[in-house]
């Protein structure tokens, strides 16, 4: 007979939960980047999210703005790129060649070839025209250090021409050149999207040549991003795996493989993968506390989270019924899938927050039941202290959801 596996409970997945994504109040971080190196990525299809994820696991959340744009903008500690299920993540920096040689080039491959057919199909001019406004348009972006696609068209114009997609089709339009070439390089690893327009929540931003990186093998990428997300959210299933790298099964299975990893039973009777190692009680050494000492030792201690729309933690496994309920779902998710801002106690989704107009922060518990005066508390000291920090900003998620709607009318 076989060596029995280690059985981790719903509970102990959400003390490992608290601790490694940094949100019981012993584990809060000091820096975004701590923040983002213990997530392994933040969303950032959002540009809100990410201010909002750092500044809900921040110790001193009045630093949230100025620490996490220093970060992006002036260290380049943190990048914005596209990544896993090619979305827009913000990642530290050394992550970079990691997600790109995982993720980026097989789904660059795709991006380019479509780009190509979409032109042909419409009469524009071909490859060897786009690789000189290619390489035209980098060099432009290398002589201002940053810019907008309409201040690189100031110096290569033919970046304004335009071509019709998908003619004669119900979804039939008119793409800019600038408009996908963009789109492609930044998924390639040679551009990514530096300072916006406006404040931290805007979503228009100038584009910056993206740092260089050594070339990585695909496999060795793939088995070095797997193992730094089964640390932070380990154990996960094979489908939350699948999910949320993009990758096909044979790529996740060769990469279990490659770290090692070893496997667990969980309360329902599936199956989860954790690193090798990682499955003592509580998990060895989840991570440094803000003091920079260990916490594998701690008990639970209660806690509360405001995380926005988008949060790592609120979209980090595919199988979520060990945090989150189905009854609450419908409203705190938008027709695509897309999670809302939500409302935490003690590693379980209970409800749904919003900020109205006016700057308060309101919230209402889906699972009343399940809270008592304590966890009430405890939130509404969370909501407080979010409304201190975002201040007089006003944060509407872009990906709206019922009870976000609801809340912020």
């Amino acid at each position: 007979m076989g060596e029995r596996r280690r059985h981790i409970t719903d509970a102990e997945r959400r003390t490992r939960l608290a601790y490694r994504h940094r949100l019981a109040p012993a584990a809060r971080a000091g820096t975004p980047e701590e923040v983002a190196d213990a997530l392994v990525a933040l969303h950032g299809t959002d540009p809100a999210t990410v201010y909002l994820a750092v500044g809900a696991r921040l110790a001193q959340a009045s630093a949230t703005v100025a620490e996490t744009g220093r970060a992006l903008y002036e260290d380049r500690a943190l990048v914005r790129m596209h990544g896993m299920r090619h979305t827009v993540f913000v990642l530290p920096a050394p992550l970079t060649a990691v997600v790109h040689a995982s993720t980026g080039l097989a789904v660059a491959a795709r991006e380019r070839a479509s780009l190509l057919k979409d032109m042909a199909a419409a009469g524009a001019p071909d490859a060897a025209w786009l690789a000189e406004v290619e390489e035209s348009a980098l060099a432009a972006l290398a002589r201002r250090g940053q810019a907008t696609a309409a201040e690189l068209a100031e110096d290569e114009p033919r970046l304004r021409e335009q071509f019709v997609y998908a003619a004669g089709r119900s979804y039939e339009g008119v793409h800019t050149v600038s408009t996908r070439l963009l789109r492609v390089l930044g998924v390639e690893g040679k551009v990514v999207r530096g300072r916006p327009l406006g404040s931290w929540t805007s979503s228009r931003f100038r584009w910056a040549l993206a740092p260089a990186h050594a070339a990585m093998d695909t496999g060795a990428a793939q088995a070095e991003l797997l193992r730094r997300w089964l640390w932070a959210c380990g154990p996960a299933t094979e489908a939350d795996l699948r999910w949320w790298t993009g990758w096909r099964a044979a790529e996740v299975r060769r990469a279990l493989a490659a770290i090692r990893a070893e496997t667990v039973t969980l309360d329902g009777g599936g199956t989860g993968h954790v690193v090798e190692g990682d499955t003592g009680p509580g998990g060895a050494d989840p991570g440094p506390d803000t003091a920079g000492g260990p916490v594998a030792g701690r008990g639970g201690e209660p806690w509360a989270a405001l995380l926005p729309g988008l949060d790592p933690t609120a979209m980090g496994w595919r199988e979520r019924d060990w945090y989150l309920a189905p009854g609450p779902r419908a409203a705190l998710f938008d027709r695509s899938g897309n999670v809302g801002p939500t409302v935490w106690w003690n590693g379980r989704v209970v409800g749904g927050w919003a900020q109205r107009s006016d700057g308060e922060v309101v919230w209402r518990l889906l699972e009343p039941d399940a809270v008592g005066r304590e966890a009430e508390a405890a939130i509404a000291a969370e909501a407080e202290r979010l409304r201190e920090w975002v201040g007089a900003t006003r944060v509407t998620p872009r990906f709206r959801t019922p009870l976000e709607r609801e809340l912020s009318g």
